[in-house]
């Protein structure tokens, strides 16, 4: 049996994704602060392990890790928006907590993914980091999260090419207005956005994690074909 586990499991793109996994028969590994959350989902599948843990917890994301054994994808999902404001007027501490979030938690998990993989016999593995379109074309006010995610592009790019030697694969999944709870307050101020179903994320990136050990999807976006992306001005 294949075996992922998913970063900010508990909500959105996670929540979706895990629960595509395990209707595909993997098991999965759910990482996230909301406990409850997490056994919810446990209580309605068997190959769900939940993992309660804060990415931004280095204690805490190794137990999770450790707890969890043999490790063939890892789904580096965990992120927040932070403030939408201009630079001047966002708080120092917003900034650092979206930095410690985004970067910091995602930097975390796949450390210790990394080191999994490339101890374990088979060596290697796959690990997905969730992107955004902002890693290429920011919104307005968004500063904080648009700097993670170009950040979030170049951990994808050195992993790939550090993990060569280890059979460990690197790619990165750009999400498009997916229909979530986070959406959801973009949406309440700017009634326009297009959206699409967020289960179009979780297939896509089950898509990327089914791919064999000889193949890799390094990039993918994954859009609702409406949203004003491409021809952006």
């Amino acid at each position: 049996m294949k075996s992922i586990i998913i970063t900010g499991a508990s909500s959105g793109i996670g929540y979706a994704t895990a629960e595509r996994f395990l209707d595909a028969g993997w098991r999965v590994g759910l990482v996230a602060r909301r406990a409850e959350r997490l056994e919810a989902l446990a209580d309605r599948y068997e190959t769900a392990v939940p993992l309660p843990a804060d990415v931004t917890d280095p204690e805490g994301i190794q137990a999770a890790f450790q707890a969890f054994g043999h490790l063939d994808v890892l789904f580096n999902n965990a992120g927040l928006f932070g403030p939408t404001a201009t630079i001047d007027a966002v708080d120092l501490e917003d900034w650092a907590q979206v930095m410690q979030v985004n970067i910091g938690g995602m930097f975390m998990a796949a450390r210790l993914a990394f080191a999994a993989m490339r101890a374990q016999d088979p060596q290697g593995g796959r690990i997905i980091n969730n992107g955004s379109l902002s890693a290429h074309v920011p919104r307005p006010n968004s500063v904080c999260y648009t700097v993670t995610k170009h950040a979030v592009t170049g951990l994808t790019k050195t992993l790939s090419l550090d993990g060569r030697p280890f059979g460990i694969a690197c790619g990165q999944i750009d999400i498009g207005n997916a229909e979530t709870d986070l959406l959801a307050q973009l949406k309440h101020t700017q009634p326009e956005t297009k959206t699409m179903d967020v289960d179009n994320a979780a297939r896509s990136v089950l898509h990327m994690a089914e791919m064999p050990a000889d193949a890799n999807v390094q990039f993918m976006t994954v859009m609702a074909t409406t949203m004003p992306y491409i021809g952006r001005g």
